[in-house]
């Protein structure tokens, strides 16, 4: 039996891609100076917009999809007969997870003949968003939605992210790092090496100095983990406003391991407010996360 797959817009995945395999997303919104945006990038807000605004002191704030949002988005596909298998944003990061759940509950108990299943990722950006592509890529083998939902829950621990920033203030912003931390490794050069652990929470694994290293660093961590076939695997990058850094990280990872498949995506607006500018993130499956 057929069967939707939904998720949320922190995949952050580019438009043609939902559009082509028919994959609604439900929008998280920001307050972005002054003024209130849904998650992506389009003619009313571009990326390098966004960015460029960041980097010259520009403020944005976020907020998650609430019980309702997600009700008036999944119950049309529930009440035109479809079954429904939702990716959300890691519980780690957002209650956006827990939102979904809760409406999932009522929807249930109205729509008793359907079937709803929403998954927690405990993944972000184009984590998520990979995550998402083996669903579908699931999908499209033949994998029933139980079949789909159970081989997301065994491999979402093997969905490993890796990243780095280019300002720590952004990070000190959003507690992940102390204001003396971010104000000395600004002046040093000090590039945190980050990754999202298995409670889908954000956590600083290493430093590097200067933006070289810290690229070659990601791609240790992929050389370590990355599973036997990482050379065809489809590698995701994610970045803020700094396409040259990834077309760098890209080389290194040829050189080093030999892929050659890759996507490549901004990191959208409600995510690249905490992380900001000069974000690179790195997205493959490994041994661990």
């Amino acid at each position: 039996m057929s069967y939707r797959i939904t998720t949320d817009s922190t995949c952050d995945m580019p438009d043609a891609f939902y559009e082509e395999r028919g994959i609604a997303h439900v929008n998280l919104s920001l307050e972005f100076n002054g003024k209130e945006y849904k998650d992506g990038f389009n003619e009313n807000l571009s990326a390098h917009t966004f960015y460029e605004s960041l980097r010259n002191g520009g403020m944005a704030s976020t907020t998650q999809v609430n019980p309702a949002e997600f009700i008036d988005f999944v119950e049309p596909f529930l009440a035109a007969g479809e079954d429904v298998l939702h990716l959300a944003f890691s519980s780690g990061l957002s209650g956006t997870y827990a939102s979904c759940e809760t409406a999932a509950k009522d929807l249930r108990e109205k729509y008793p003949e359907r079937t709803l299943v929403v998954i927690d990722s405990l993944a972000a950006s184009m984590g998520e968003g990979l995550l998402l592509y083996y669903a579908d890529e699931n999908r499209k083998k033949g994998l029933s939605l139980e079949e789909n939902a159970r081989w997301l829950e065994d491999n979402k621990l093997h969905l490993c992210h890796w990243f780095t920033v280019n300002d720590l203030m952004f990070l000190h912003r959003g507690g992940r790092v102390s204001k003396t931390s971010a104000i000395f490794g600004s002046l040093l050069g000090i590039k945190p090496v980050m990754h999202v652990d298995n409670e889908g929470h954000l956590i600083v694994m290493s430093k590097a100095r200067g933006r070289g290293a810290s690229l070659e660093a990601l791609v240790d961590h992929m050389e370590k983990t990355g599973n036997p076939d990482i050379k065809d695997q489809m590698i995701f990058i994610s970045h803020g406003d700094c396409l040259e850094d990834v077309e760098k990280l890209k080389a290194i990872i040829r050189r080093r391991i030999g892929c050659e498949n890759f996507m490549v995506n901004p990191v959208g607006a409600v995510i690249g407010s905490h992380s900001g500018p000069g974000t690179v993130a790195l997205f493959f499956l490994g041994s661990e996360r």
